[in-house]
């Protein structure tokens, strides 16, 4: 038996459009992750990108459970001296809905070259529309 190593050449690529109108944050994360990864696929090789493409739209409809929205905090840093910056999920949502789902994503990729590769394929629209028509995406329904 030999084990199969899918080559970069090789991979075919969907396009996928996932609504996030209501859906938790974290279980939309990990399921796009594993998505962009390439898991749900049986060619899945771990050093290679193997995953397809995703778009979220709804993003600003996504719901965090529980107090996150005024617990939960996003920390940045400036680069000067005290400038670490803090702000809670309810404006980030507020203001930046995008930015907190690609973050949400982008933190369950594998950390390096590849995660940054595949962090690539995903697009994030706050709305309902997204200029992605030509690639005939499918809409995929998650749990």
């Amino acid at each position: 038996m030999n084990t199969y190593m899918a080559k970069p050449a090789e991979i075919e690529r969907k396009w996928y459009v996932v609504d996030a109108n209501g859906m938790a944050l974290g279980r939309l994360a990990s399921q796009v992750a594993s998505i962009l990864r390439g898991k749900n696929k049986p060619i899945y090789t771990p050093h290679v990108d193997t995953g397809d493409f995703v778009i979220i739209v709804n993003a600003s409809k996504v719901v965090l459970t529980g107090k996150k929205l005024d617990q939960k905090i996003y920390y940045h840093h400036t680069g000067y001296a005290g400038g670490l910056k803090e702000i809670k999920y309810r404006h980030l949502m507020a203001n930046k809905p995008e930015f907190a789902v690609r973050h949400a994503v982008v933190g369950m990729l594998p950390k390096g070259s590849l995660g940054r590769q595949m962090a690539t394929k995903l697009k994030v629209y706050a709305g309902s529309e997204h200029p992605h028509a030509a690639q005939q995406p499918e809409a995929l329904e998650l749990k």
